[in-house]
């Protein structure tokens, strides 16, 4: 997340929607690739966007709908894998499903890729807790 050697720092210093512009503008070779797949509601009718602020962090594509979250990592990531295990923490406290994928899996098994984004897609959302209903009408 946060894509293009992008640092904490630096996130803090631009605003989120401005860095999300940029990286867009700079997509890496397998970014375009799969973006090229799933814009427009190209799989299976899921809408994803790219490059997009959630919360504190950029992800690299996201399905609201789905609740389903796409990151593509090149080598850099081998450095960064505890701050990455960290913000897929904190995005699945809300509630989001992260897949990873390294860019060579894109460029050479796309077929594969898209079938795990579907199998994700495809997985039900966890029901929301019901609300608990002691001490409300409760017999004494």
């Amino acid at each position: 997340m946060g894509g293009a050697g992008e640092g904490e720092a630096s996130l803090t210093a631009r605003p989120l929607t401005k860095i999300a512009k940029d990286l867009r503008q700079d997509s890496t070779r397998a970014e375009i690739i799969l973006w090229s797949r799933l814009k427009a509601k190209q799989l299976a009718g899921i809408k994803f966007r790219r490059q997009q602020p959630i919360g504190r962090f950029i992800v690299d594509f996201v399905s609201f709908e789905k609740r389903v979250i796409i990151e593509l990592d090149g080598g850099q990531h081998t450095e960064s894998q505890e701050r990455d295990c960290k913000r897929d923490f904190i995005v699945a406290e809300d509630g989001f499903t992260v897949l990873r994928f390294w860019n060579n899996e894109v460029l050479q098994n796309l077929e594969g890729v898209l079938d795990a984004i579907l199998t994700a897609c495809a997985t039900p959302l966890s029901p929301s807790p019901s609300p608990s209903h002691q001490g409300r009408g409760g017999r004494s």
